[in-house]
């Protein structure tokens, strides 16, 4: 017989206050509320489906843009095939923002 650690009732529990409420301080008073680890928490939200990762945010709370994003930006906006400029995203990535900052605002 498999060992359960979460009854329904408290599997129940956790996802509703967690779907109420999604963010890791929710996570952290359910792991303090049933002696469990964030862990143990976050990988039974997770075989429920509802645990929702948190979005890695830059300095200023963008969402960051990767090098080669900016160089397909920078091939769509001058009407190029990206291989055209195969290479670029070598180039430093403020170099690059730049470069799509000045193109994009004209």
């Amino acid at each position: 017989m498999k060992n359960v650690n979460y009854s329904e009732e408290v599997t129940a529990t956790i996802v509703a206050a967690y779907a109420a409420n999604p963010n890791m301080e929710t996570v952290k008073d359910l792991a303090v509320t049933f002696d469990k680890t964030t862990k143990s928490i976050i990988g039974k939200l997770s075989r429920e489906g509802v645990y929702q990762k948190e979005s890695y945010t830059t300095k200023t709370g963008a969402k960051p843009v990767t090098k080669i994003e900016l160089v397909t930006q920078l091939a769509d906006y001058l009407q190029i095939d990206v291989e055209a400029v195969a290479g670029l995203e070598k180039s430093p990535k403020a170099a690059l923002q730049k470069v799509v900052d000045v193109l994009t605002i004209n």
